[in-house]
């Protein structure tokens, strides 16, 4: 597995700012006057039943560690392969993105049954978030 090798060569503050930026735009992403009214709707839930969701901190931990092991993972795969710059990065998270993280919506979404919309607003979320994680680790690496 070369390319884990690249683990010690990544640029942890990039991997931070990475990190950090995908729960600034998720949670601008989800916020009412953006897209979360629409995205409450299509989920059939009001501002109320989510702040009611029992879990506390069991429903925040999980999705902080996988934001935390995306930016860490674009941050080998992009030294791995040598992307060093903010356009190389950027474009690789977006193809990431589209491919994974929107393809696997769209399977699981559709399956279930679930309104266009939902699909459509956390791919776009998904989307924005990597792809900005791709731009500051490659403009950063």
């Amino acid at each position: 597995m070369d390319w884990l090798s690249h683990i010690s060569q990544i640029n942890w503050f990039a991997v931070l700012l990475a990190f950090v930026s995908s729960m600034v735009i998720g949670f601008v992403w989800y916020m009412p006057a953006v897209f979360g009214r629409r995205w409450m709707q299509a989920i059939n839930k009001t501002e109320d039943d989510l702040k009611n969701i029992e879990g506390g901190a069991g429903i925040w931990v999980p999705m902080m560690v996988a934001a935390a092991l995306t930016s860490i993972l674009l941050a080998v795969l992009i030294s791995a392969l040598e992307l060093n710059t903010f356009w190389a990065g950027g474009f690789f998270a977006l193809i990431l993105a589209l491919v994974i993280r929107a393809g696997g919506h769209v399977i699981h979404n559709g399956f279930a049954g679930r309104p266009f919309a939902v699909t459509v607003i956390n791919s776009g979320h998904d989307i924005a978030a990597m792809t900005i994680a791709g731009v500051i680790i490659g403009a950063m690496q």
